[in-house]
């Protein structure tokens, strides 16, 4: 057996000054032409990868070095990273991919990516020992299969040296830049002002707390008041501590991540404020903003490759010049990212997914970092990035979380799609159907919760979506947005979710109830994402969670799965509780059987309220059915009374539509759903909001799904019924009423419609800051 190769230590800052880069995002960055095409080609989930590997080389036999560490320096850059594999005895080193169908519909651009890779790697090699040239096989392993394809070729050590000297060229030119850009940024940035005269109460405290997390690399879970500023003094702390000191390298990017549009937009206008961004003065900072796939696409009606779409076609010959204009111009939000991606010719999406590599700020969904195969966190591992999270209304994550690792297989989507699928799909589609007749033989209640995954079931999913996906790159036509590909993407986020099911999620069969449909629904329901966060939580070298409503914290700690030595602080409110007048009716009960009895009294104190002091209110209610029965009350009782109310499914022009009703001299209830778009992340200081009614409690309905997350939740935590109903409930509650008092100069009321408000262990999770409740046995004027 052959002696192992030596390893080279790794070089000091002096041997490198140009910084570190991993072979493939020097391949990615340097060796990319040609077309953008992303053509459905079915694709191995991440651990399915990590095993078809392990497959790979376990095959193998003496003189196998498995994940073998490279390094070389170049013209002050180091570039190193792992083979996969190499014989000694044959001197041979091997590149691994997984796939799943035919690897001859492997994209010829992706395949050279690959190509470039094993190239890269083969020069590390011929450098670290020494040799003249050496063989390199590029291995396809097919994870269905387990057949191996292997490509192999010869190459000159000289060959090798010219290929990989030429990336490194184009590389450095960039990779001098970007160090003279963080040097300039984190100077900047050591230096950055508050933007104001001065903090407002609490805000410093919370500012102080944030800095101090993201210096020493923990996790914060920080509860403040709503209207003390948390967008701005999260954010500044966050970049004041980004440059580092002496103990700690500081970081190399700030993820700002929010539930809803309006917490983007903060974000945003905060970051214009600090970096000054529109001034001569402004500070060398890249901010990037990202929106959903669908709301950047220039080309909704073509397939993402170069023989459909005109910016796909050419991409990456005109992303350099791009990417340089995107670095240049440093505020890349969406309108200014799809100006320049329209004077290069690239798509706006991808040039940004791009410009994610070399942004100091990124602002987006909660999506992109804690969804399943988020990019950002994909990117943050595997380029070593030491990120910073600031996590806002982060009590939104934990049932955004659940929805993630969620998934639902419906039947009667299914039974449409098999009447119009292709032919050649007509077998693996009656194969599924075979199956789920089975599994509906198996059913003896509505709502059955299974003991585990149905084996067979999910086998003969994972084969038909392979045989759907070998379909689409042979007929990328029907790749299109349309029935097949619809269900195709659902089939597949379900094998997603299986793939990590466990003890922190429920799977289960649900009838139609109907009876027009003969099988039942699959659900996979995660309960706690609180597992399937932790991975993130510790890719991060810092996070900040922040909220008004993160009480109880223990509950948010266990279902989001932060880490045990996860500092907290809770900032005291500045507002003084004479702002606040709190007032509940015990008179009125919002259970479902009370909901006709209620309308009449509720409508008759809302307008009782208005009349003593006339302006702007909220009313919020438990669904839009409710809040229409309760619009509809108010307005043939008291029709002179001014109203306005949100709809299902409001365009975001409709929503600012709605807010901008809300004026400094305006009167009127606007009526809205607990939990929607206006419950929280919008900001009506002054005249423009003087109070709310909230007539619900928030807590999620009662019915069997929702009963068996009560279950497991007992059995995890002790605190079924809190976790699953009130503690959400009062969330919502919580951050309704935080939309009344915004500055410490407001005054506002808040009524709490429901008798359930006086009850001692509901007014224990209500703000301390609140006056206790005062009971009002009649409605205000009566």
């Amino acid at each position: 057996m052959n002696a192992a190769p030596p390893r080279l230590e790794p070089e000091t800052a002096e041997d490198a000054p140009l910084g570190v880069v991993a072979v493939r995002a020097l391949c990615d960055f340097a060796a990319r032409t040609g077309d953008l095409d992303l053509r459905f080609t079915p694709s191995p989930s991440g651990s399915e990868g990590v095993a078809g590997h392990s497959e790979v080389t376990s095959r193998r036999g003496a003189g196998y070095q498995r994940e073998l560490p490279l390094s070389v320096v170049w013209g002050g850059l180091r570039v190193q990273g792992r083979a996969d594999g190499f014989d000694s005895v044959a001197k041979r080193l091997e590149e691994i991919k997984t796939h799943r169908g035919d690897p001859a519909l492997i994209g010829a651009n992706q395949r050279a990516l690959h190509w470039a890779q094993a190239r890269v790697y083969g020069h590390l090699l011929c450098e670290q020992l020494a040799l003249d040239g050496v063989d390199l096989a590029l291995i396809y392993f097919n994870i269905d299969t387990a057949h191996e394809t292997p490509l192999v070729q010869r190459h000159s050590a000289p060959e090798l040296r010219a290929f990989f000297e030429a990336l490194c060229t184009r590389y450095a030119v960039w990779a001098r830049a970007e160090r003279a850009h963080r040097v300039a940024r984190d100077a900047a940035l050591r230096n950055l002002v508050f933007p104001f005269a001065a903090f407002r109460t609490g805000q410093r405290a919370l500012a102080e707390a944030v800095y101090r997390t993201h210096s020493h690399g923990r996790v914060l879970m920080a509860q403040a008041p709503t209207g003390i500023g948390k967008t701005m003094a999260t954010l500044f702390a966050a970049l004041k501590a980004a440059p580092g000191n002496g103990k700690d390298l500081g970081t190399d990017k700030l993820f700002y991540l929010t539930a809803k549009t309006p917490g983007r937009q903060l974000a945003l206008h905060a970051l214009d404020k600090l970096t000054q961004a529109d001034t001569p003065q402004a500070i060398p900072l890249r901010v990037l903003e990202r929106v959903a796939r669908d709301k950047a696409c220039e080309h909704p009606d073509k397939a993402c490759h170069g023989d459909s779409c005109p910016l796909a076609q050419g991409f990456y010959d005109r992303l350099p010049a791009a990417r340089q204009a995107a670095a240049q111009g440093r505020w890349l939000s969406k309108t200014t990212l799809r100006q320049m991606a329209r004077e290069h010719s690239v798509c706006p999406y991808y040039l940004g997914q791009e410009m994610l590599r070399w942004a100091d700020v990124a602002v987006g969904d909660f999506n992109h970092y804690f969804d399943h195969g988020a990019a950002w966190h994909a990117l943050t591992e595997a380029n070593g990035w030491r990120v910073g999270l600031l996590v806002d209304e982060a009590h939104n994550l934990i049932e955004r979380a659940r929805l993630m690792h969620s998934a639902t297989l419906a039947p009667a989507a299914f039974q449409a799609l098999r009447q119009a699928a292709p032919a050649a799909l007509k077998k693996p589609l009656d194969k599924l159907q075979r199956r789920w007749a089975a599994l509906a033989k198996t059913q003896t209640q509505d709502l059955e919760v299974l003991p585990e995954l149905p084996g067979e079931f999910i086998t003969t999913l994972q084969q038909l979506c392979s045989d759907i996906g070998d379909h689409f790159a042979q007929h990328p036509q029907d790749a299109l947005d349309g029935p097949l590909q619809r269900w195709w993407f659902d089939a597949l986020h379900v094998l997603r979710v299986a793939e990590q099911f466990g003890e922190h999620s429920l799977c289960d069969l649900t009838r139609d109830g109907t009876g027009r449909v003969k099988h039942p629904a699959l659900a996979i329901r995660n309960v706690v994402p609180g597992p399937l966060l932790a991975p993130r939580w510790a890719a991060a070298h810092s996070a900040t969670l922040f909220s008004a409503t993160l009480a109880p914290m223990d509950f948010v700690a266990h279902l989001l799965g932060l880490p045990p030595d996860t500092l907290r602080v809770d900032v005291p409110s500045p507002f003084a509780p004479a702002q606040l007048a709190v007032r509940v009716a015990p008179h009125i009960s919002t259970r479902w059987s009370d909901r006709q009895a209620s309308l009449t009294p509720m409508v008759e104190l809302m307008a009782a309220q208005y009349a003593a002091e006339p302006g702007n209110y909220l009313a919020f209610f438990s669904s839009f059915d409710y809040l229409q029965q309760a619009l509809d009350r108010l307005q043939h009782h008291h029709p002179a009374l001014p109203v306005w109310a949100q709809a299902r499914g409001m365009s975001e022009p409709e929503r600012d539509a709605f807010v901008a009703r809300f004026t400094e001299g305006g009167q009127g209830i606007g009526f809205a759903v607990l939990g929607g778009a206006f419950g929280e992340g919008i900001d009506l200081p002054g005249r423009r909001l003087i109070g709310a009614f909230i007539a619900t409690l928030g807590l999620p309905q009662v019915n069997p799904v929702n009963e068996q997350m009560r279950a497991r939740l007992q059995a995890l935590f002790g605190r079924g019924y809190d976790y699953t109903y009130l503690y959400p409930g009062l969330h919502k509650v919580v951050q309704a009423a935080g939309r009344v008092i915004r500055t410490e100069r407001d005054h506002g009321t808040v009524w709490l419609l429901d008798d359930r408000f006086a009850r001692l262990e509901v007014q224990r999770l209500l703000p301390a800051w609140w006056h206790a409740p005062r009971m009002a046995q009649d409605p205000p004027g009566l």
